[in-house]
């Protein structure tokens, strides 16, 4: 049984960054075959994948010292047989639980067994305005039928529907039609992903959007956001937290909290962790800060003391145009981005447009 107990004023105190997300990468066995997956994520067995006791014990020693938003992704978590009993055991500590569908799996039967497992709310990927977009960068013909079908299923179910979007040059002309259809299909929130070329990804180098494009596209959000009848959230482009401050003005505070952007949380306050037990800064950025089966699932002390985690932290330390910036606490840059460019977590971000107008490269 999960025992609970809440340190969040005391570890506000004794950490600035309290663990507030956890996202856990249930498995990473796919039917789907995505041209930007970060976990080249396959529809085949991976060996070392944490066992149900294993993931309960990972889950216990969360529950120990925090009470974030669970996040059970992969891969597609739905293919792990235990996946709702491990939701239920996250549930009974106070976590909220929420899941990363690919949709192939998602049907009356299983929407109805999420809910009861008392999982909140689903994510499900819509990468184009049509099937023929959508189907490209998913690699599976059909799978923009099977995402509309399973995001009805999941609402018929009661469960509140995330649409995620990844930017690239392959859709950013299409966005206000991506945003129109997840308007149109129900969805409570739209979250636009911006391309970090990881996984599979690293080959899609040239589909990330310029710098100067990077800056419109977050212009053109936070204008959307402004009368959308349902949530707008980014990921992956902490610049949108300078954008929002810098927009709203005096008006900042007015923004819903789960609304507001924040700077990139790679170790602080958002951790990942692998199919393996592997604790990294965010799926994007591959890093081995400890492993939960070497270290006897004491997350908290690979949380606090992981050297990559503080050194995330400590923002005096970072590079090029981030060092320089005055939005280094705003912004800071996305670490995962950062390293994949030039293989230091710590360096400067290659898309941000102020580092190339203001020549602080």
């Amino acid at each position: 049984m999960i025992k609970t107990r809440n340190f969040s004023d005391l570890q506000q105190e004794i950490n600035p960054y309290p663990l507030r997300i956890v996202a856990w990468e249930a498995t990473r066995r796919c039917s789907l075959n995505c041209r930007h997956c970060r976990a080249n994520a396959a529809d085949s067995e991976f060996t070392g994948e944490l066992s149900t006791t294993d993931a309960k014990k990972m889950l216990d020693s969360l529950a120990s010292f925090a009470q974030p938003m669970l996040i059970l992704t992969g891969g597609d978590p739905m293919l792990r047989e235990d996946i709702y009993e491990l939701a239920a055991y996250a549930g009974k500590s106070g976590m909220k639980v929420v899941l990363a569908a690919c949709g192939a799996l998602v049907n009356s039967e299983t929407a109805a067994k999420m809910k009861d497992s008392g999982i909140q709310a689903i994510s499900i990927s819509i990468d184009g305005m049509d099937a023929e977009t959508h189907d490209a960068f998913r690699g599976v013909p059909g799978a923009f039928e099977t995402a509309l079908t399973a995001l009805a299923r999941a609402k018929a179910a009661g469960l509140p529907v995330q649409i995620n979007t990844t930017v690239s040059k392959l859709n950013v002309s299409q966005l206000r039609q991506i945003y129109n259809l997840a308007v149109g299909q129900g969805a409570a929130i739209l979250d636009f992903f911006f391309l970090v070329p990881t996984g599979r990804g690293a080959g899609l180098k040239d589909w990330g959007i310029d710098p100067e494009t990077y800056e419109k596209t977050l212009d053109w959000i936070y204008d959307l956001s402004q009368d959308s009848p349902i949530g707008i959230k980014t990921t992956c482009a902490p610049h949108y937290a300078r954008i929002q401050q810098q927009r709203a003005g005096d008006d900042y505070e007015k923004i819903p909290p789960r609304f507001r952007a924040r700077n990139c949380m790679a170790g602080k306050g958002f951790i990942f962790i692998s199919h393996r037990g592997i604790v990294q800064p965010c799926g994007f950025l591959e890093l081995d800060c400890g492993n939960l089966k070497k270290e006897n699932f004491d997350l908290r002390k690979i949380y606090e003391e992981s050297v990559i985690f503080n050194d995330l932290r400590s923002i005096e330390k970072y590079k090029g145009s981030c060092g320089k910036c005055r939005f280094v606490k705003t912004c800071g840059g996305c670490r995962a981005r950062a390293f994949a460019e030039n293989g230091d977590y710590l360096g400067p971000e290659p898309g941000c447009v102020r580092g190339n107008t203001l020549g602080l490269h």
